[in-house]
């Protein structure tokens, strides 16, 4: 596991790095502990976190939301414990769930995928 995390990897950003590019949307963000890329979660419309995993083979994602320090395992399908990671560990605070600001639609709670 250890040649798969990379502690002193930044986060690409404060959202989903994708979504912010093509004007999507998230629900909740992960952050690849291989590479730092911030992208939204399995219950977001674009799922670019598993697509990130899928393109890249990096494994584990870490929870990028403010009071979760969660790690994922995409290989196994089960949560593990993991190292602290560069800051910051999470999105601002002050940022919108769902987000971004001004790009959620008004039904989303009807858009999210179980």
């Amino acid at each position: 596991m250890s040649s798969d995390i990379d502690p002193s990897a930044p986060p690409s950003g404060t959202g989903c790095a994708e979504c912010l590019e093509d004007g999507g949307w998230w629900f909740h963000l992960r952050r690849c502990a291989t590479c730092g890329h911030i992208g939204c979660c399995d219950s977001s419309p674009s799922q670019h976190a598993s697509a990130h995993f899928d393109a890249t083979g990096h494994p584990y994602i870490q929870s990028f939301e403010p009071g979760e320090d969660w790690f994922w395992d995409y290989r196994h399908g089960v949560p593990l414990a993991g190292p602290q990671l560069a800051p910051p560990t999470s999105h601002p605070a002050s940022q919108p769930v769902p987000g971004p600001q001004g790009a959620v639609p008004t039904d989303w709670i009807d858009r999210l995928r179980q």
